[in-house]
């Protein structure tokens, strides 16, 4: 232990040394390939975890499905007493975690995670919960740039970098796909980029990939060989293919938001959910063994046409699948995966989506080609399978680029980059029709009210609505009448006044125009009333708005102070003008930094 503390500080004063002799950009350049070599290792170290755990499994099983289903809810339960008794009961799970620390941490993700996803994640794949690994490694290389860039004292831009480098290495460890690895960073974690952007996290990833390359076993890594060439002629088919393929996307991100979010309100008793999650995992990978772990087993089975193989530790005991019961049964598959993933993740696993919407594609596109072929019109099943993946994935995520070049990368060249390109973009348009925002941006809008999809909202994102909240308003009762009303005017620095009852609930809003005509009428000062006067508010600000929903009703009202009911209180005025200084101030720091 005392080696590695020291051989740490020896190796901290040296990287300071080196950015002294270097400049910035060049020094973004040096870090990410050290940021890139290390989450490479993290990812190759985590896919070694996994893979010697689940060979273990199956010999202490004797492959026997039965006992095998047992093992997912073991895993479950050492992540959660490991995110309990040594994670201070605390891990951001998920891309919507590093989302939010670029939106509203400064791109700063905690010590911690630059391991914890490791271990947490590996022992609920390991044991077989059903879910990704890619997810963790993305977190834990984001983790590492994160930390990287903020024991150096870089700046906010070169820290989401830096963040943005791990996730691109995680991805590109993971499976050796470096081009895959820089399109994710770019689609789903950077709000903008430009060619300064680019260079650092091709580099990452490309440092990423080599750890893969170099230790990593072909067993291990997802890939294929193309046993078919692309046919043009089949066009029309993968049209219909990524229309049902975004179709497929939305109802597994529905699905699984859904069984995630049921296991909520078992939150303060853990013991229950994790059995309930270990019972339903059992069922479920019991009658469908295809549900257990990663799942990339059976996508090879079916890209090597030999779907059969994968039911048959089934505890259905099925010694004869004919066809319309093996697609019976690849049809169940695809409508379970996202629950048995739901749950794995809802009870208190680590894991992510990355892997089950690929292994949920892999079935819809053997499915279709097959029922297809069987109508008559022959199709390459195994083409269609492997395209259908990159379907899922871009539907899911909402990142085609990604979906397209994985999979181009993983077979190895580029014969179906056309199939790809068309499945993909057809699937990221349906499912983004049905579904404005990706899994985790989903997830992440309900939780923070966080946007990152363009830089106007991304800035707007990072303000906080309650801070803007005005309360130098001179406050009206609804009994008053007008002499009260214009002494309250003659001291007043403002033009509009709320007007509320006893227990401070906002009945209506009166402006000097509104009275401008009967203010000096002296004989009228205690005949009419407040209540007379005023005019019901029409637009409001509540708890239930943000920034964004704000900038809405000022555009819509052409108004230039709205008042603000918090849990029907009355708190105050935000006006439009505060909040257009605030972010002119935050675009123009973000364009320092």
């Amino acid at each position: 232990m005392r080696f590695l503390f020291s051989f740490i500080f020896k190796s901290r004063r040296i990287i300071i040394w080196i950015q002294q002799k270097l400049n910035p950009k060049q020094f973004v350049i040096f870090s990410a390939i050290l940021i890139g070599l290390t989450a490479g290792l993290g990812a190759v170290l985590l896919k070694l975890f996994v893979h010697f755990l689940l060979k273990n499994i199956q010999a202490i099983s004797s492959n026997q499905e039965i006992y095998i289903a047992l093992f997912p809810i073991v895993g479950i339960s050492l992540c959660v007493l490991f995110i309990r008794y040594f994670n201070g009961n605390k891990l951001g799970k998920g891309l919507s975690n590093i989302l939010q620390a670029i939106a509203k941490r400064s791109s700063i993700l905690p010590k911690d995670q630059t391991y914890s996803h490791i271990i947490t994640s590996g022992l609920t794949v390991g044991f077989g919960g059903s879910s990704g690994l890619e997810s963790p490694i993305v977190t834990t290389g984001a983790a590492i740039g994160s930390n990287f860039g903020r024991i150096y004292k870089l700046s906010y831009k070169e820290r989401t970098l830096l963040l943005a480098c791990g996730a691109a290495a995680g991805i590109a460890g993971a499976f050796n796909t470096p081009i895959a690895g820089v399109l994710f960073a770019l689609e789903v974690l950077l709000v903008e980029a430009n060619i300064s952007a680019f260079i650092p996290i091709l580099i990452a990833a490309a440092s990423g990939a080599l750890c893969s390359k170099i230790i990593l076993k072909e067993e291990i890594l997802l890939n294929f060989r193309l046993q078919e060439p692309f046919d043009y002629t089949n066009v029309p088919f993968y049209l219909l293919l990524g229309v049902l393929a975004g179709l497929c996307s939305y109802y597994y991100a529905k699905v699984f938001l859904a069984t995630e979010n049921y296991f909520k309100r078992f939150e303060r008793n853990t013991a229950i959910r994790v059995v309930i999650a270990g019972l339903g995992l059992f069922v479920l990978i019991s009658v469908m063994p295809p549900l257990f772990g990663e799942g990339y087993n059976s996508i090879k089975m079916l890209s090597n046409l030999n779907a059969e193989a994968i039911f048959k530790n089934s505890v259905l005991s099925i010694d004869f699948i004919s066809k319309p019961v093996l697609y019976l049964l690849l049809l169940f598959v695809i409508l379970l995966k996202p629950i048995a993933t739901g749950i794995t993740l809802g009870s208190g696993g680590n894991g992510g989506n990355f892997a089950p919407s690929l292994f949920t594609g892999a079935f819809v596109g053997f499915l279709f080609s097959s029922i297809i072929s069987d109508l008559g019109i022959r199709l390459p099943v195994s083409n269609f399978t492997l395209v259908a993946m990159a379907g899922l994935l871009s539907g899911v995520f909402h990142a085609p680029l990604t979906g397209i070049f994985l999979i181009a990368e993983v077979t190895g060249g580029y014969e179906l980059i056309i199939p790809l390109m068309i499945v993909s973009a057809l699937s990221y348009a349906v499912s983004k029709y049905f579904m404005p925002l990706s899994i985790d941006m989903l997830k992440l809008s309900i939780k923070e009210k966080i946007v990152t999809t363009n830089t106007d909202s991304y800035l707007l994102s990072n303000i906080d609505l309650v801070m803007f909240v005005e309360s130098d308003f001179s406050e009206l009762r609804d009994d008053m009448n007008l002499r009260s009303l214009v002494e309250k005017m003659a001291i007043s620095k403002r033009n509009i006044f709320p007007v509320l009852n006893k227990e401070n609930q906002l009945k209506g809003l009166i402006t000097i125009d509104d009275i401008r005509e009967i203010m000096f009428k002296q004989e009228l000062y205690d005949k009419v009333t407040v209540k007379e006067l005023m005019r019901r508010p029409v637009y409001i600000i509540t708890e239930k708005d943000d920034i964004r929903s704000a900038m809405k009703l000022f555009d819509e009202s052409h108004l230039w102070n709205i008042p603000v009911v918090m849990h029907g209180i009355y708190n105050g005025f935000i006006s439009k003008s505060t909040i257009l200084e605030k972010y002119r101030e935050v675009l123009i720091q973000s364009s320092i930094e």
